[in-house]
């Protein structure tokens, strides 16, 4: 079963928990993750330079906000019963243990990652199945099954590792909470970023023997890969690229189309007691394509592959929906389509920095409706003239409590202003249409 308890809080979750760090700012927030990054670069030498790995020794980098990441320099033997790698030959006697699993401020979720322990001095255990490629281990646990979650936790950080210790492919992925609906939904991509099979940690019973192993993944931020810290400074237009190779065998990019064909337009909707709900969606859908759009309705569940998804989202010109975990899918999205996120009320930094930001680091063209008070159905509940409709911002203080947070997200639905809301519509028609007839 997925996390779901954990799961519909998707980005702002992460935004809570990190507003707890002593912070005062938004810009320091980019300042804490620049020089978190900062401190990454030493695992990009390792291998990227040709220097190999210091031999027999046990070695684990703590000094980040986001991740801890070890390494055990020498042959190792795990023993997944324990979830234990030895070293062999040890020198000296060393034990470390590590959660891999990116979000290292957060207790709660990091107390369901099980530890994973690197020990160098008592004898390894007999190696049953010998592997000539390294080890490279993380959870597929904590907030997974969330799409945001699975992304921004899980497989952007895993690019960021793999393409900054193993650019050649060559290792084998240890998956600690590895179950099978995840390594079913994604088995593209985990097929896509290493030469060799996957080790399922939690069904292995025989020993493995690795060369040597890295336990944990690096992460940059929300949505994020900082170039400056990248061999060949990859970034977030990278990671698109490494999801169009998965999925775009069978989906080729669009022609170019004539002037009168109808752009195509993707709505994200969102329905039941989720919160940030459109109620006046059917009317939406109407101005939208009234305006020229040729709409699809996008409603992404568990049982939606992404292969799926892709092809509807890489093959339109734009994209609209309510902040939430689905709107991660505008990474399939081309570069020059337009995007429009719908923001509800007290929640306009966390949007910009999980979608927003993100956008625009792969070439969409970004806009953003903020709702006014009037379209909240919070204005409903509280009145105009109650703090929780006009000052979100006082509302929640320098952290974000719990009880704060469900009102937004979970009270919060949203009747649109439709002469307000189509003229944005308007001017992201204009924008899709311009793309439409320079890359089909």
């Amino acid at each position: 079963m997925r996390d779901s308890a954990a799961a519909p809080m998707a980005c702002l979750v992460m935004f809570l928990l990190v507003s707890q760090i002593p912070i005062s700012s938004k810009s320091a927030l980019y300042a804490t993750t620049t020089s978190i990054l900062s401190k990454a670069g030493k695992y990009k030498n390792e291998k990227v330079m040709g220097r190999q790995p210091a031999a027999k020794q046990i070695n684990c980098d703590r000094s980040h906000v986001q991740y801890d990441i070890c390494t055990i320099n020498g042959r190792t033997v795990l023993d997944p019963t324990t979830t234990t790698f030895f070293l062999v030959e040890p020198t000296q006697a060393i034990v470390e243990k590590v959660r891999p699993y990116p979000r290292k401020w957060e207790a709660s979720v990091m107390g369901r990652i099980k530890e994973v322990s690197l020990i160098s001095g008592p004898p390894s255990p007999s190696c049953q199945v010998h592997h000539t490629a390294p080890a490279l281990v993380f959870s597929a646990g904590g907030y997974t099954g969330n799409v945001f979650h699975d992304f921004n936790d899980g497989f952007i950080p895993l690019f960021i590792t793999v393409k900054t210790i193993f650019p050649d492919g060559n290792f084998v992925l240890v998956v600690q909470n590895c179950r099978r609906w995840w390594e079913s939904k994604y088995k593209e991509l985990i097929h896509r970023l290493s030469k060799h099979p996957m080790v399922n940690l939690d069904e292995a019973n025989a020993t493995h023997c690795f060369p040597y192993a890295h336990v944990g993944l690096i992460s940059h931020g929300f949505v994020t890969i900082n170039a400056t810290l990248m061999p060949s400074l990859l970034n977030l237009t990278h990671f698109r690229g490494f999801l169009d190779s998965a999925y775009a065998r069978n989906h080729p990019s669009p022609s170019p189309s004539p002037s009168t064909t109808r752009p195509r337009l993707v709505v994200v909707t969102r329905s039941g007691s989720v919160g940030r709900c459109i109620l006046n969606q059917d009317d939406v859908n109407d101005a939208a394509r009234e305006v020229g759009f040729d709409v699809t309705l996008f409603h992404p569940t568990p049982t939606v592959s992404l292969r799926e998804a892709y092809a509807v989202i890489n093959s339109s010109h734009a994209m609209i929906g309510v902040h939430g975990a689905a709107l991660t899918h505008l990474l399939f999205l081309r570069p020059g389509s337009v995007f429009m996120q719908v923001v509800p009320l007290g929640l306009a930094w966390v949007a910009e920095a999980c979608y927003g930001h993100p956008a625009r680091e792969l070439g969409v063209q970004y806009m953003k409706y903020k709702i006014g008070k009037e379209e909240s159905s919070l204005a409903d509940k509280y009145g105009n003239g109650d703090a929780m409709v006009n000052d979100p911002t006082g509302v929640r203080g320098k952290g974000w409590p719990t009880e704060i947070m469900k009102v937004y997200l979970k009270e919060q639905n949203i009747k649109l202003d439709l002469v307000r809301f189509r003229r944005h519509l308007e001017e992201a028609y204009d924008k899709a249409v311009t793309f439409m007839q320079k890359e089909g």
